[in-house]
């Protein structure tokens, strides 16, 4: 069921029922010369509302912007202070806990976003607002992901590329994958990514020169509907999981109480 597609009254029948949200939340930002800055956002929106049609809940519009200063270098990338993100995203999940949601899942396909979403999850549950919880698609299903591509990549790599060939096909410049991979970091191992135990790089384009990661010409529409599949059947039981728990066991649990007689007089 998607929110903006329904009127008022509809929705009023939603949450007499049911009080599980699930937000897709991505970036509008580069991706190399191969997948369309819209991958992240596009990547969120299509398995969000797949697994929400599925299993029968409320999936809201996607958040096109996110926390992307890391790829500031690269045309077109935009992004918003992570401040400003993470207040964001806590105003309209309070927004929703109004009309009866108290369980939300953030599906999100931008790495930028997780500590922050990780964030706005904590400050709600320390309220008792709701329980928000931030799920990565090919975090649940690291497995499949690392058998089906041998040079991976965490951005603009193989993954994404067959996940966007899946989804929107038209939009991958199917010309430009063996460019990316040269123009890149094929292989992380050959990366520097630490001196000393210090992580040297604070930008996207330390790594690598055009953007992105891994070998972008294993990926197939093949693989991009096996991972796809995976993936939106990981988030159907998070969301079954997440509806069939006590809303006080999402809670934060009681303070420790001290063993009889360890406390002074």
């Amino acid at each position: 069921m998607y929110l903006a597609d329904k009127t008022w009254p509809e929705l009023g029948d939603y949450v007499a029922e049911e009080s599980v949200a699930v937000v897709p939340l991505g970036s509008t930002e580069q991706h190399g010369p191969h997948l369309p800055l819209a991958t992240d956002h596009l990547i969120a929106e299509a398995v969000a509302r797949e697994a929400a049609d599925r299993a029968g809940y409320l999936c809201t519009p996607t958040i096109n912007i996110g926390v992307s200063p890391h790829h500031k270098q690269f045309h077109g990338t935009m992004w918003v202070d992570a401040r400003v993100f993470r207040d964001y995203v806590e105003s309209f999940t309070r927004n929703l806990t109004y009309h009866g949601i108290d369980r939300v899942v953030y599906v999100n396909a931008h790495g930028g976003n997780m500590q922050h979403l990780r964030e706005v999850g904590r400050r709600l549950r320390q309220d008792e607002v709701a329980f928000a919880v931030e799920w990565m698609w090919d975090e649940s299903i690291p497995d499949l992901v690392s058998d089906l591509f041998e040079h991976n990549g965490p951005h603009g790599g193989p993954k994404e590329t067959a996940m966007i060939m899946h989804i929107a096909c038209e939009l991958v410049r199917t010309d430009q994958l063996a460019r990316a991979r040269d123009g890149g970091l094929s292989n992380l191992g050959e990366g520097n990514f630490m001196i000393h135990g210090a992580r040297n790089y604070y930008d996207a384009i330390d790594n690598t020169e055009n953007g992105v990661l891994g070998d972008q010409t294993d990926a197939t529409p093949e693989k991009g509907e096996q991972i796809f599949e995976a993936a939106t059947e990981q988030l159907v039981k998070l969301l079954d999981w997440v509806d069939d728990a006590r809303f006080s066991d999402l809670m934060a649990k009681p303070h420790v109480d001290p063993q009889p007689g360890s406390r002074r007089e």
